[in-house]
Formats: structure tokens, sequence, C-alpha cells
């Protein structure tokens, strides 16, 4: 069962300079679980996604809306999925600079996982087997895909100086039908995405790397840790 949390995360680019700071939040009431992950750029831009799922026995999609806008987002994004009705709505800007809404109906599987993978790789044990799940993706017309993870080993971490195991987990997304056979001859195949977890009493999620929308570069997303300045304020 998933419960209340507040971490905090940064982003670095490829050459691993912090462009991003964020938050991950994670609110529980009853079986429903309202997870939002926010990073503010330091140009002004934002990636904000906001997931809701139930856990009775098992994790099911309710609702995703994932936000990107700025300059670190040649394409913005405004998507909401609404799983239990399949629908799919996309908010983008025209050629002529005005708002279009387009919405489109999937038939959504229970198996739905946008915004939800790390969730579900934090509850995975080391020998445990690794699911394949769909997503909806934008390309620019909403469509869904399979992500297929597979368990690579451990990786050693540190944590202030201490040794630890990550687990690494390796996540292929097949496009399927003629794109899938396509995209790899013509180069737009997506590369795959890397996410670690380190386990314990309790399992959490540790680092990912990949783009944060199709074509883009790499990206790392890890856990950041609260910083104190070395000057004492006057009077404490």
């Amino acid at each position: 069962m998933q419960g209340t949390i507040h971490g905090f995360l940064e982003l670095r680019s490829e050459d691993g300079q912090v462009v991003a700071s964020g938050d991950s939040f994670q609110v529980v009431r009853g079986n429903r679980v309202t997870s939002r992950t926010i990073f503010h750029f330091k140009d002004g831009s934002i990636d904000d996604e906001t997931t809701v799922f139930s856990q009775r026995r098992v994790f099911q999609l309710i609702s995703d809306h994932h936000i990107q806008k700025g300059p670190s987002f040649p394409h913005p994004m405004d998507v909401l999925i609404d799983a239990h009705t399949g629908e799919v709505t996309v908010h983008s800007t025209g050629k002529d600079g005005k708002e279009e809404v387009k919405t489109d109906h999937l038939d959504l599987p229970p198996d739905l996982a946008n915004g939800m993978v790390p969730i579900l790789l934090q509850n995975l044990g080391p020998n445990s087997p690794t699911p394949t799940v769909s997503m909806v993706v934008t390309t620019p017309k909403p469509r869904l895909v399979k992500l297929v993870i597979s368990n690579v080993g451990e990786d050693k971490c540190f944590v202030a100086g201490s040794s630890r195991k990550a687990i690494h987990y390796d996540i292929k997304i097949n496009l399927g039908g003629v794109a899938g056979v396509v995209a790899p001859i013509i180069g737009k195949a997506p590369p795959n995405i890397q996410i670690w977890t380190i386990g314990g009493e309790a399992t959490t999620f540790a680092r990912e790397q990949g783009p944060l929308y199709a074509e883009g570069p790499m990206m790392t997303i890890q856990l950041a840790s609260p910083t104190w300045p070395d000057t004492p304020t006057p009077g404490h």
C-alpha cells in the first residue's frame, strides 16, 4: 500500500549541469492515491504531472495530467488521460498561435501505466518477474505503446559516502505495428529508459535516465537533499 510522501528531486542535463529542481508529492485518501511530480527549470519552464490511481489489491490508473511548457520544450504539451472513459484530451497551440483542443477515444487497457512506472518498480522485489505495461504517448496523435521492463542487475551507488546496492531496470518502448518496424530503420526509435531503485525494508526510487519528450536530449532525474548555508543566521 502506498502512503504519503514528499521527496526532493534534481534534473541534470547530459553535461551534468542541474537545470531544474523538483518535488514529488503523494497523498492518500481511502483507496485513492494522488501523485504529483513537478520540475521548475532555471529558464522558467515547467514539467508538471499529476497521476491519480487506486490501490485495491492492484494499482489501477484513474487519470494522468501532464503539462510541459517553456523554452526547454520545443513542443509544449498539455495532455489529460481519463482511464475510465478512454478519453485523451490534448491542448496544443496551432500555427496561428491559437489554442487547439482535441479529444480522442482509445480502448485503454487495465495495465495503463502513465505516471506510475517508478511506483510499479518500487513494488518489485529483486527476483520478481518484470512486467510489460501499456502507456499512452502523443506523437502528436495519441497512441498506445508497450513498455518492456527488464531487470539489468545491481549497480553500486553511495549515500553520504556509504555504499549501497541499487536495482537497475531497463525500459524499452515498443511502438508496435508498422511504426515499430520502420522507426529503427529511419533512426527514430526512442532510446531505452533506465531507472534505479534502492531496496531494504522499503524500496525507493533513486534515479532515472531518459528524454523528457520525443527526440529530446537525455536527462537524469535523481533524489536531492536540502542544504543549508554555512554561515549561521544572526540570532540563531
